[in-house]
């Protein structure tokens, strides 16, 4: 081993056997081990910009500094990124050209910086921000994540993280294991929000979210009873600490090897209906939750990113500032 992996090594060593998220790969991915995030030591991004279609608490006037981070921890059938979480578009970054995208958005009026599917990057991000920090960084960083998360990698981000997005996808072992390969989900997600609103309690001022948790859920056609599961859940243990940000957006999407590489998909093939939608709402109101957001089903495949494109959403609603094949771009 050189001198610089000995460093390398010495800083951040949950690379050396990575444990960062529940999969326990145990790699070496200083010398170029992979594990199941298909990642490195060497940050990978895909896109950065000014993105608008957050909740409307994340997106303040000109939009939510999104960076998008290349791999994943789940890689669930059906994900809307799978061109990067999947099959791993994205361009290599070191900590010191992070820090620098960081504040290029806050110099362009981002109101946060928004930490896309990041967990295996935990230690790089955490200098990252740091160091973003002294440098002038001070609009609040958000933690975007699905929710399978180790206590301890949340316990590095203590100081780094002010806003957690985390999914709450089911709290379903079969549901865990058939779209994400993870039957360890339902129990590792519990775990891990319970964590985070007891780590970042809520404040909101002036209809931006300074500090707490906003917890995602999308509701999968089919599964309703699924989705009652996590709303009761919420109701009795994250009413009044977090807020609820529920999806109806699920469009069948072809992640060509999601929950593990399986032969065959295992998620729904069809949207969310309108009796779905309305019956989902109902419980809103039954199980006395009031304080979140509302997304209203998807109508077409309109909406879904392409990071091929210098701009992957929809006309108006994001401004790219960098992508893995242009660089830069404002």
């Amino acid at each position: 081993m050189s001198a610089d992996q000995i460093r390398a090594d010495q800083m951040h060593p949950p690379y050396y056997e990575c444990r960062l998220c529940p999969r326990n790969c145990g790699v070496n991915r200083l010398q170029g081990e992979r594990g199941f995030c298909g990642e490195g030591a060497q940050m990978r991004l895909a896109w950065a910009g000014l993105h608008r279609g957050e909740e409307p608490s994340l997106v303040g006037e000109n939009g939510s500094g999104t960076i998008f981070f290349s791999g994943c921890t789940l890689k669930c059938d059906s994900c809307q990124n799978c061109q990067i979480s999947h099959r791993g578009l994205g361009r290599e970054v070191s900590a010191p050209q992070l820090r620098q995208m960081m504040l290029r958005l806050q110099e362009a009026g981002a109101a946060n910086i928004n930490l896309v599917t990041a967990s295996h990057f935990t230690p790089s991000i955490v200098e990252s921000v740091a160091k973003a920090k002294q440098q002038g960084l001070s609009i609040p960083v958000a933690w975007n994540t699905s929710g399978y998360e180790r206590l301890s990698t949340l316990d590095l981000l203590r100081e780094t993280v002010d806003v957690y997005l985390p999914d709450c996808k089911t709290l379903d072992t079969k549901v865990g294991r058939h779209l994400m390969g993870s039957p360890d989900y339902p129990a590792v997600v519990q775990a891990a929000l319970m964590r985070m609103v007891e780590d970042k309690p809520l404040i909101v001022e002036e209809g931006r979210i300074r500090r707490g948790v906003i917890v995602r859920h999308l509701v999968l056609p089919g599964l309703l009873d699924r989705s009652r599961e996590v709303l009761e859940w919420f109701a009795a243990r994250m009413r009044g600490r977090a807020l609820l940000s529920l999806m109806f957006q699920f469009t069948p999407v072809s992640s060509e090897g999601g929950a593990q590489g399986r032969k065959h998909q295992q998620s729904p093939r069809r949207r969310v209906s309108r009796r779905e939608y309305e019956e989902a709402l109902a419980w809103l109101d039954e199980l006395g939750i009031e304080e979140g957001y509302l997304q209203e089903p998807a109508g077409s495949d309109d909406w879904l990113p392409d990071f091929t494109r210098l701009n992957p959403f929809p006309e108006g609603q994001a401004v790219a500032i960098w992508h893995y094949e242009a660089g830069y771009v404002q």
